[in-house]
């Protein structure tokens, strides 16, 4: 505590401990970001974590020994519950329910590089850990697989801080860490380079504007499937679209029933994807699965409230 003859922290500088403490922001976004697969949730969430922070007395906030632990520890544990809350509103949620798509910071507002003003890409960064393929597997987790794989895989904490984090004992972490690996390993496909996407996703595009239905069958895997997610505010198919020529010509319905859309080529989630727009207002987020240069997958986000990052 300090007295009137002491000099206060902070007085006339910068309290070396307030910026130490935000520094670790990007971190904790990045963590709950890939837990829970939505960034207002992810944002909710730390900035929960920042106020649990700030309401402890400073004595009780010298004496934690490592305040970046402390953070990671109190926004798992905000994120675990916030999940397991999610599978409930996931449930009444009106059709598919796709994880939140994020942009690359240089196609951030309509693709112009450099404007970064409350980008999320420059919080979170966009790795193999935030592919929507990955994502979408994560969904699949438990609560407790998915805060014990993404800390201990991709964060690389040791299972002892796991296990106080989840409230399970090492040993048990291990096994959820392992059963969310095997979930993951049995839904991978090999990654193609990004300029081979690239290219098919352009012809996709090409062909979509060009309602060229046997260039779409061509492109897509004969077992593709689509999903779309409206969330009951927008207009979109309540369940996934299976078959590579169903898919097709759904789109090419989609394109003729809003004429004027614009399709672009964007970064989504790490990888290449499209954008629809309409009247300049982004519509359409989707991203994309690929096998053998052919789309197996196609995510469709719609949801407006989903659509936040990509808006200017």
């Amino acid at each position: 505590m300090t007295t009137r003859s002491e000099p206060e922290p902070g007085h006339g500088r910068p309290d070396p401990s307030l910026s130490a403490i935000m520094r670790e922001r990007r971190q904790l976004i990045n963590l709950a970001y890939r837990l829970l697969g939505s960034l207002a949730e992810a944002e909710d969430a730390v900035q929960e974590t920042y106020t649990r922070w700030y309401a402890m007395s400073r004595q009780r906030q010298e004496a934690i020994e490592s305040p970046g632990a402390w953070l990671t520890k109190v926004a798992s544990r905000i994120c675990l519950d916030l999940l397991g809350s999610a599978r409930a509103r996931r449930e009444s949620y009106v059709g598919e329910w796709i994880p939140e798509p994020l942009p690359d910071r240089t196609e951030w507002m309509n693709g112009r590089p450099g404007d970064s003003r409350g980008d999320p890409a420059d919080r979170v960064t966009l790795d193999e850990s935030v592919d929507m393929a990955f994502l979408v597997v994560l969904e699949s987790m438990t609560p407790a697989e998915r805060v014990a794989f993404i800390l201990h895989d991709v964060f690389r904490y040791p299972f002892t801080e796991v296990a106080a984090i989840v409230g399970r004992t090492p040993a048990a972490c291990r096994q959820l860490a392992s059963s969310a690996r095997r979930r993951i390993r049995a839904a991978r496909t090999p990654v193609a380079p990004t300029t081979r996407q690239a290219g098919v996703i352009r012809d996709f595009k090409q062909a979509w504007e060009a309602k060229d239905i046997a260039a779409l069958v061509g492109l897509l895997d004969p077992d593709a499937t689509m999903t779309a997610d409206g969330g009951g505010r927008v207009g979109a198919v309540l369940r996934p679209v299976a078959g590579g020529e169903r898919i097709a010509r759904y789109i090419i319905e989609i394109g003729s029933r809003a004429p004027g859309l614009t399709l672009l080529e964007r970064s989504v989630n790490g990888r290449p994807g499209l954008v629809a727009q309409h009247g300049g207002v982004t519509v359409t987020v989707a991203a994309f699965g690929l096998a053998d240069d052919r789309i197996t997958h196609i995510w469709a986000v719609r949801n407006p409230e989903k659509l936040r990052p990509w808006t200017v």
